[in-house]
């Protein structure tokens, strides 16, 4: 029989992006055809995001943009899926008719079973089949499970574990993902392998919080062992950390990130606060000396070191004075990519039952006044980093013109903390230069928020082979 075409929408962070590519792979097994158009589709799957309201709202429109194919397509069942039918699948089955099935974030890999029920009960005659398939979560894919992967071949995301075992006052996240499940240290191994096989240069390791995986199993596996294996695939040549969370954060890992050539010298460490009292009220185990001593631990033993963070303002009882703390701090800390939110009320977090809330023009002047500080230091980062020369990975030809060459530092994650456009390519030809090669560059401007540069030499085999040890060293030199 054959079967429907399926169009696929993936909201959210790079752990939703990992679920969407293993419902793909069950849908192709099963001989589903994935369309690119919506108007095609016999089936629209929208997997949702409902972290925080901007996500959730995003995820409405989205939906309500796709059921308009029910009427101008072919469009026979809307599926939703992930965070947000898993926090309010109620509210919408009452009032979003438009959905006909909901998967929460523990039934995803069902996929095909879920619609070949709803299928053929319409077929026996059934007008109201079941619409909602929601349970704790507590599934998490392996190997063995097939999964597409969209998105640039040289890149790609290996999620460690599922779930999260903190309780951070302004987080639903364990609600809605359930506790820690980690995946073993040979599976791991075993998928990344296979992504390498298939030209994945770049491992993007994600998780709730890398430094929980194993936690339940009182560490077993950890962390610390599981990269060394990672470092000795052949092919893999950046390793990237993403979610490390600071106050569990070792002295081995430190050494572990400082001398293995293939772990970037990048760290996405959440931070939030820096200020004593809100970060206990937040419930984050972190103090300040703590953050202030681990990122002098990590800049001795790893000059250079660039790290991405997240902060949260006008959280409840923020005072004004705490928030210029946080200021000061952050300008003494000179970090590289940092993100500010405002905080978001969430029901069914403690933070949205305490009753000192901001205002919330407040907590946004806050924001803008801290992003201000932020930009300032990043324009002076960048700015000294005109005249270095730099390893960086070819991304292809950039949106605005195919005789600019998109790419990125070793110490810029995909998407999120800015390019490098090629603009003089000397006299290599540029249809030579693919994505997914590494080259050697030469910063020569900066132009807002992207950097400038010239081609020094063309194609190299990666950063750890031998002969271009001294180039990535270099490259970490480059700090923004």
């Amino acid at each position: 029989m054959e079967k429907p075409n399926v169009y696929f929408v993936s909201l959210g962070c790079p752990k939703n992006l990992v679920d969407s590519q293993v419902m793909l792979g069950k849908l192709e097994q099963k001989d589903y055809f994935i369309t690119q158009q919506p108007e095609n589709a016999d089936v629209i799957i929208v997997n949702t995001c409902s972290f925080i309201q901007a996500a959730k709202e995003e995820s409405i429109e989205t939906i309500l943009e796709m059921a308009d194919y029910k009427e101008k397509g072919q469009c026979k069942a809307l599926v939703v899926s992930g965070c947000l039918p898993q926090r309010y699948s109620a509210e919408l089955e009452k009032q979003m008719p438009e959905i006909d099935l909901m998967i929460g974030t523990g039934q995803y890999h069902r996929i095909t079973e879920i619609l070949e029920n709803r299928d053929r009960a319409l077929k026996e005659g059934a007008k109201h089949p079941p619409r909602s398939y929601i349970d704790f979560p507590a599934f998490i894919h392996t190997e063995k499970d097939a999964r597409v992967h969209t998105g640039p071949a040289h890149s790609a995301f290996l999620k460690l574990s599922e779930g999260c075992n903190r309780r951070c006052a302004f987080c639903i996240i364990p609600t809605l993902r359930g506790n820690v499940r980690s995946r073993t240290i040979d599976s791991l191994v075993e998928e990344a392998t296979a992504l390498a096989a298939n030209g994945v240069k770049e491992l993007n390791l994600v998780a709730q919080d890398l430094t929980h995986y194993g936690i339940e199993t009182r560490y077993k596996e950890n962390l610390e062992e599981l990269l060394p294996r990672l470092c000795r695939i052949e092919g893999i040549e950046w390793i990237r950390l993403h979610y490390v969370y600071p106050d569990e954060f070792s002295d081995e890992l430190v050494e572990i990130v400082a001398s293995e050539p293939k772990i970037v010298k990048y760290l996405d460490m959440p931070i939030q606060h820096t200020n004593d009292r809100v970060l206990k009220s937040m419930n984050r185990r972190l103090t300040k000396e703590r953050l202030f001593k681990l990122i002098d631990s990590l800049r001795a033993r790893i000059p250079n070191i660039v790290f991405r963070t997240s902060m949260i303002v006008g959280f409840p009882s923020e005072t004004e004075e705490e928030f210029q703390e946080l200021c000061s701090d952050l300008t003494r800390l000179n970090l590289d990519h940092v993100g500010v939110f405002s905080y978001s009320k969430e029901e069914g977090t403690r933070a949205a039952e305490m009753t000192d809330q901001v205002n919330p023009s407040v907590r946004r002047r806050r924001q803008r006044h801290l992003i201000k500080i932020l930009q300032e230091q990043r324009n002076q980062r960048m700015d000294a980093a005109v005249g270095t020369t730099a390893v960086v990975m070819v991304e292809g030809a950039a949106p605005e013109s195919d005789l600019l060459i998109e790419a990125r530092l070793p110490t810029q994650a995909q998407e999120i903390d800015g390019r490098i456009l090629i603009n003089d390519l000397g006299t290599t030809d540029i249809a030579t230069i693919r994505a997914g090669d590494f080259v050697t560059v030469e910063i020569t401007e900066r132009a807002n928020d992207d950097l400038i540069a010239r081609l020094v030499s063309p194609v190299s085999a990666g950063l750890t082979i031998q002969g271009h040890r001294k180039n990535a060293t270099r490259a970490a030199e480059v700090n923004i």
